[in-house]
């Protein structure tokens, strides 16, 4: 990589912790151009180069995250070799994710990433297929040995997924679930909606 490209990967990296930090403590409404800016030491032009507008660096922030909690959760497929450990794996692992990272968890989980990736499902889907290949894998292999219910994979990863999503939104949004108890339990009615 020349040292071009090395600054640029830089301002990019910096843009981003400035934008969390600023989503952090100002909220969705406080984190303007300006804010960016001012905070980074970054100009406007450079944002508009690498990101294309404000909701550009908010779309790479919150893509960015989900990256990390995907590695996460093909991570912890890794260490089990059944479905059950699996999903159990799958389920823990994204609240913990989700509690050890609250403020990026927040904005992945806000409406205007949800608007964001509706809007561009299929290019949002693209971007992260390298990662999501192996959960893809993982699950055919598993319903081709019959543990898990024959379903289409999508609908499949949905009932593994949309609960801890549904688990977390409603602990980082209205906060009246405890994380820990629901990592605990939850798992294992997950699993039981989704074995064979």
């Amino acid at each position: 990589m020349s040292p071009k490209q090395q600054r640029g990967e830089a301002t990019a990296a910096q843009v981003l912790d400035c934008a969390l930090d600023l989503y952090a403590s100002r909220g969705e409404a406080g984190l303007t151009l300006g804010a960016i800016t001012s905070a980074s030491g970054v100009s406007a032009g450079s944002i508009y180069h690498h990101f294309g507008s404000l909701q550009g660096v908010v779309a790479a922030l919150a893509h960015s995250w989900l990256g990390r909690l995907l590695d996460e959760l093909v991570g912890a497929l890794k260490q089990v070799e059944d479905a059950r450990g699996g999903v159990h794996a799958v389920a823990r692992t994204y609240l913990r994710f989700v509690q050890a990272h609250p403020d990026a968890a927040r904005l992945m989980h806000s409406v205007t990433a949800d608007r964001e990736n509706t809007a561009h499902a299929h290019q949002v889907r693209g971007a992260q297929e390298a990662r999501l290949a192996p959960l893809a894998a993982w699950l055919h292999a598993h319903q081709e040995s019959g543990e898990l219910a024959a379903l289409p994979l999508p609908v499949l990863e949905s009932l593994i997924l949309g609960p801890v999503t549904g688990i977390a939104r409603r602990w980082l949004s209205v906060g009246d679930i405890d994380i820990e108890e629901a990592a605990r339990t939850v798992p294992h009615h997950i699993w039981r909606s989704v074995r064979s």
